[in-house]
């Protein structure tokens, strides 16, 4: 892997909204798929927003979705994959990675306060925390590869926790993310997209990395915030 040499088409994240609002817009529609409050599901999408939340805003009656969709701005809410994250959205992180003519991105908000296991016992929110992921690839992907890509991405968000031997907050048990993470994949529009994206690829290999550094990175950064080295 090299320093990237090209880069998914897009613009730099932006913060708007008194620093409550982090987007990335796409140079042209990409499709996107996600678990995303806004838009979740397949579909197509010029732009990514994050909204920070506050506790205060969140009250009871209050529609996260509404609250959301209020703060895009000139972003149009049809075409908008939207999250909500409590984490100071100006901590992201952007790790691009480039092998010729592919490159895969990863834009990387974390929060760890909800760190939990896969397979820990369920229950209500303790605390707030989540990791949010928008993954950008260079080149359009078919359907299968979309999903592939998101199974990549949280198997590489995974690993980086684990790597850093985060917690659980239920069971003491290595985190294997937090109970409200979301993760985005997002590949321009376009024939002869790639058919697979596993980790025997270099585009999935390029994914793998650029998520796994971001996720670190935001890692590194809230334990450090709190004291824990």
């Amino acid at each position: 892997m090299t320093a990237a040499l090209a880069t998914p088409e897009g613009e730099a994240p932006s913060l708007r909204g008194g620093g409550q609002v982090l987007v990335v817009r796409f140079a042209r529609p990409h499709a996107v798929l996600s678990w995303a409050l806004l838009n979740g599901g397949r579909r197509r999408a010029r732009a990514v927003v994050w909204r920070q939340v506050r506790d205060d805003e969140l009250v009871p009656g209050v529609d996260p979705l509404a609250l959301l969709t209020a703060s895009l701005g000139e972003e149009s809410p049809g075409e908008t994959v939207g999250l909500l994250t409590s984490r100071d959205v100006s901590t992201f992180d952007d790790v691009h990675l480039a092998s010729g003519a592919l490159s895969a991105r990863c834009v990387a908000t974390v929060g760890l306060g909800n760190a939990l296991a896969a397979g820990d016992e369920p229950g209500p929110l303790r605390s707030v925390g989540t990791i949010n992921l928008l993954c950008q690839l260079s080149q359009p992907l078919s359907e299968s590869a979309l999903v592939e890509a998101l199974a990549l991405a949280a198997e590489a968000r995974t690993a980086a926790l684990m790597e850093a031997r985060v917690p659980s907050r239920r069971s003491l048990r290595v985190a294997t993310g937090t109970g409200t993470d979301c993760i985005v994949v997002a590949a321009p529009e376009g024939p002869g997209g790639e058919e697979y994206m596993g980790k025997h690829t270099r585009l999935g290999s390029l994914l793998g990395g650029a998520v796994r550094e971001a996720t670190a990175r935001g890692v590194r950064r809230w334990l450090e915030e709190r004291g824990v080295r």
